[in-house]
C-alpha cells in the first residue's frame, strides 16, 4: 500500500451574504458542517478552519506595499480550508466536487501539500515548523 498524500482544499467565494438570505446562509453552513463531519468520520479530513474576512496583502520588495485585503484586487476571497489525506489527486478533486458552496458560486482550489520545498529540495518536519512559530 502506498503512503497517503495530503491535499488542501481552499474555498474561494464572493460575498455570499449579498446574494443569499440569512436562512439560505444557515442552510449552506449546515451543509458544509455535515460534509466536514462526514469526511472527518471517514478519516479522510485531517481538519479545517474558516478564515476571517479582515486581512492585509503584503507585496513588493521587502514587503513595502501593504493593501487592505485579503482580496484588494479581487472580488473573490479564500474563506477557509480543509486538509485531506488521500491516495491520489483525483480523489481530492472528486471530494472538492461535493462542496455545497459550488451551488452558490463558490470555487474549490485543490492543491497537494508537499513534503519538500520544490526550490531548495529541503523538507522541514511539522514539529520544527510549530517550534519555530511558538
Amino acid at each position: 500500500m502506498s503512503a497517503k498524500n495530503e491535499y488542501m482544499l481552499l474555498f474561494r467565494h464572493t460575498n455570499t451574504s449579498d446574494t443569499l438570505s440569512p436562512e439560505e446562509m444557515q442552510k449552506v453552513a449546515e451543509q458544509m458542517m455535515a460534509w466536514f463531519k462526514r469526511l472527518t468520520d471517514e478519516g479522510v479530513c485531517l481538519g479545517g478552519r474558516p478564515l476571517g474576512d479582515e486581512g492585509k496583502v503584503v507585496s513588493g520588495k521587502n514587503g513595502r506595499v501593504v493593501a487592505d485585503g485579503p482580496f484588494a484586487e479581487s472580488k473573490e476571497a479564500v474563506g477557509g480550508y480543509f486538509m485531506l489525506q488521500l491516495d491520489t489527486f483525483e480523489q481530492a478533486v472528486a471530494i472538492a466536487k461535493e462542496c455545497p458552496m459550488l451551488n452558490h458560486g463558490g470555487k474549490v482550489e485543490v492543491r497537494q501539500v508537499l513534503e519538500k520545498c520544490p526550490h531548495t529540495n529541503v523538507a522541514i518536519p511539522d514539529t520544527e515548523l510549530a517550534a519555530a512559530t511558538a
